[in-house]
């Protein structure tokens, strides 16, 4: 998909989903030609894949943990299969559709998509398993007319509790956490206490421990209505929360839920004590999950922000080298120029032949001209082989490629229009936070209070 044709598509879809967004599409526009120019962008590049357009929510645990419920009553249509037994053994991610049909694509189809960057994942997965259609293996799409998930992706993580596919599945998993904006590890009441833990629950825990951004996951203790007979709901938290305290995890978001229409609740009061516990969380999960698609639009206009300060960090160090190149390959070519026309002219002097100084200098020329390009090649690739920054040798070796001349490398980007056009990004992106926090003060305040 060429950046045109991702414009495009990106701004069709938040038309539909997310209008908010749409305007800053032509920020990217000025970005991404911007970084063309310095070179750090090839013209196939755009800034716009580098992030996620839409935030992802992912809903990870064993098969009994009740996932397929929970996102199914949250849709408010039955999208996944539920039982006691793993049903599916894909990523199942869920997006919105005009559809009033529940519709299910291949694992490809994602990476077509331009509202997040699944390319990311398919590279995972090719390291992971090289065969063809590998993402068809691990991964499908369904499209759902729900306005829950409008302008959102959910990702149903498989039941991998059997051995077969469980480290692949685990480092996808491990890069799912990552791509998220918000994490919902569910745990299964019936089963909460330390030995029943599942080795696939331990590394689910362990990944949430270790991760930067420890704050955008939840843990979710659910089928609580399964405490009903005993009526010991504190127990039962109390031994869920030690089961994750010996874990390492001491603290947190912690949730205790239930799906109400599958509870079978005898004593009224029990049920109205669970139900109250119930409504609470629910409602607090579904507050977050809400609360993502501001998030996402804020990391969305920062991203311009922070790529901006980085062109801006990466031209001094750019210019430099282009200079220690143009300098060093002008004093090799004067070099170079006086040692071959000093040799034509003392050769012109020995030979006795007609015209042998005219003959000696094209000869003169014709070699300089190939040591120059050889010796051009050969400082290129030196200096570029010192650049660590990927995208900052790929903006060093278009200003330095044969077609271009080599002196005027360094002005090329010396201009002050460059950093005057970033900082004006900048500028644009900061009152664009303002827009967006004046929007959420007006949403706020337009919001019916219960």
């Amino acid at each position: 998909m060429t950046p045109k044709e991702r414009y495009k598509k990106l701004k069709e879809h938040l038309l539909e989903e997310n209008p908010i967004l749409v305007e800053v599409i032509d920020e990217y526009k000025e970005l991404d030609s911007i970084a063309r120019h310095v070179g750090v962008l090839s013209p196939q590049q755009t800034y716009t894949e580098s992030i996620s357009w839409w935030p992802l929510i992912s809903v990870l645990g064993t098969f009994s943990a009740g996932k397929s419920s929970f996102i199914n009553e949250f849709l408010g249509q039955k999208v996944q299969e539920t039982g006691n037994q793993a049903v599916d053994d894909k990523f199942t991610v869920i997006c919105y559709s005009k559809n009033h049909a529940v519709t299910t694509l291949p694992g490809v189809a994602l990476d077509a998509d331009p509202r997040f960057p699944f390319y990311n994942i398919s590279k995972e997965i090719e390291k992971i398993d090289p065969s063809a259609n590998n993402i068809n293996k691990f991964l499908q799409l369904k499209t759902v007319h729900s306005e829950r998930i409008k302008g959102k992706i959910l990702i149903d993580s498989p039941g991998f509790d059997a051995d077969v596919q469980r480290d692949a599945v685990l480092k996808i998993t491990r890069h799912i956490i990552d791509l998220s904006d918000l994490v919902l590890i569910f745990f299964d009441a019936r089963h909460p206490e330390p030995g029943a833990m599942r080795d696939t629950l331990n590394h689910l825990v362990e990944i949430a421990i270790n991760h930067t951004d420890a704050d955008k996951v939840l843990f979710v203790l659910n089928q609580i209505d399964t405490c009903a007979k005993e009526d010991n709901l504190e127990e039962i938290i109390g031994a869920w929360q030690r089961a994750l305290s010996q874990k390492g995890i001491v603290s947190g978001k912690f949730y205790a839920i239930y799906n109400e229409s599958l509870a079978n609740i005898e004593n009224p009061s029990t049920q109205e004590r669970l139900k109250k516990k119930k409504d609470a969380d629910i409602a607090a999960i579904y507050a977050k999950m809400d609360s993502v698609i501001i998030d996402r639009a804020y990391r969305i206009v920062k991203n311009i922000e922070t790529r901006a300060k980085e062109i801006l960090q990466s031209l001094p160090l750019l210019q430099e080298k282009l200079r220690s190149f143009a300098t060093t390959l002008a004093i090799a070519d004067i070099f170079l120029a006086i040692v071959l026309a000093g040799l034509a002219w003392y050769g012109a002097t020995l030979l006795p032949i007609p015209n042998a100084g005219y003959v000696l200098t094209g000869a003169a020329i014709v070699l300089f001209l190939v040591l120059h390009f050889k010796l051009r090649s050969f400082l290129r690739s030196r200096i570029a082989k010192k650049i660590e920054e990927q995208s900052l040798k790929q903006a060093f070796l278009k200003h330095t490629s044969w077609l271009r001349p080599y002196l005027l490398a360094p002005k090329a980007l010396s201009s002050k229009k460059i950093e005057a056009a970033l900082e004006e990004l900048i500028q644009r992106s900061k009152s664009y936070i303002q827009k967006l926090n004046d929007q959420c003060i007006h949403t706020k305040n337009n919001t019916p209070q219960e």
